[in-house]
């Protein structure tokens, strides 16, 4: 078989010697320590190369929005009321214009896997959908852009929105998520949700027990509700903030119950940092879940961006190595065991919550390639490598030239 490209001087997670990649009809052909062929060939110069990192939680629909918003307190129900006021002017020009400026930021710092959770209500109706649906289809080149419809503001108590939703899955959403938290009966909230997840083969994704309480939690629901439908392996939860408040035993116990029901889970640092423990004037919590311990006992843990300059989260560049990092600054990690389980939670751990079974560098899989500017794992978490470039399906989709120092001559005697 003719080679169409082939990556020289490679270096890859769990490997340890440099190698090189043989790409044929846009698939990896070949893992070899060298390969020798008449073909293109890029050096990565002894580089780590990934395979592309996996947002598992973003909402390209109300990203960049700030101008649009105004946030005194800094709450969650502020955030969520300014979008929701927000949202009634949204177009579907505007929306695709916005989400594909985010996008493209994400796409330069390597996402090549990403969910997008989309607001669909009887304000918005099916707008941002549409919106999304085109923008999944002009970036198909560089990205593979999952849609999750979800209702932020509510589904028992707002009336048409269920009829939305349908409609949205019946035009090709790709999953569906809740918000439990927003409804008077979240119980019935998440029944509903999982009735149309059945009823459309759909993996679900909920926003959950965002709050510091550790007294209540619907995480037990969801587990519940997730082993009548047999749907293990198919559901994930996001924020879960409650998490972060519980002693340890009583957060071993309910990251046993995920573990057990086949739930995974999203962490969301800059946005639950932002937003949690408003209401402390000192010895402020956190907020952020501790996804590696969750790991550790078997949970599928990922951890991703949430919302990009909008009042949930008023910052934002859409790389998920800054996001890794912050993560580890948050929860204290510095060995290198951990700071490579920060680089596995947003690369193959979401690849795994979002059952990708063709991600991953590997004969006869699809060759998506990052090259960072690191020679290990570690050291990519670590120091913040940049993205020096990316490949999908064998195709160049950016590059970023690395940095160069320029030395003032220095005179001599």
């Amino acid at each position: 078989m003719p080679l169409d490209l082939v990556f020289t001087n490679v270096r890859l997670v769990g490997r340890e010697a440099p190698c090189d990649i043989a790409v044929a009809g846009g698939r990896i052909v070949a893992i070899e320590p060298r390969i020798a062929a008449d073909a293109p060939t890029e050096n990565l110069g002894g580089r780590l190369a990934v395979p592309g990192f996996v947002e598992t939680h973003i909402h390209l629909d109300k990203s960049c929005i700030l101008d649009r918003c105004t946030s005194r307190e800094g709450t969650l129900a502020e955030a969520i009321a300014q979008v929701a006021a927000a949202k009634k002017d949204f177009t579907e020009d505007d929306v695709f214009a916005r989400a594909a400026r985010t996008l493209e930021k994400a796409i330069l710092q390597g996402t090549t896997r990403m969910r997008t959770h989309v607001e669909v209500d009887p304000r918005i109706g099916l707008t941002s959908f549409r919106a999304i649906r085109r923008l999944k289809r002009d970036y198909a080149f560089a990205v593979d852009l999952d849609i999750c419809v979800f209702p932020q503001e509510g589904l028992l108590n707002d009336p048409g929105t269920e009829e939305l939703l349908v409609e949205a899955c019946e035009q090709g959403a790709d999953a569906i998520g809740g918000c439990p938290y927003t409804d008077t009966d979240p119980h019935g909230q998440i029944a509903r949700i999982f009735a149309i997840a059945q009823s459309f083969d759909l993996d679900v994704d909920f926003h959950l027990d965002f709050d510091l309480d550790p007294s209540w939690t619907h995480l037990d629901e969801v587990c519940r509700a997730t082993d009548r439908a047999r749907w293990g392996g198919r559901v994930a939860i996001g924020h879960v903030t409650k998490l972060s408040a519980m002693p340890e035993t009583a957060r071993a116990a309910a990251a046993q119950r995920l573990a057990d029901a086949g739930v995974a889970l999203t962490v969301l640092p800059a946005t639950d940092l932002f937003l949690m423990g408003r209401g402390h004037d000192h010895d402020v919590p956190r907020g952020v879940t501790p996804a590696h311990r969750l790991a550790e006992q078997g949970v599928t843990c990922s951890i991703a961006t949430n919302n990009v300059l909008n009042p949930f989260t008023p910052f934002g560049d859409c790389s998920l190595v800054r996001i890794a990092n912050l993560y580890a600054n948050v929860a204290q990690l510095g060995r290198r065991a951990e700071l490579e389980a920060c680089l596995d939670m947003v690369t193959a751990a979401p690849a795994k919550l979002m059952n990708l079974a063709d991600y991953g560098i590997a004969v006869g899989n699809p060759a998506d390639l990052v090259v960072l500017e690191a020679v290990d794992p570690a050291q990519a978490i670590a120091e913040l490598a940049v993205p020096l470039g990316g490949w999908k399906r064998g195709r160049r989709t950016f590059s970023r030239a690395p940095a160069v120092l320029h030395r003032e001559p220095v005179a001599v005697g």
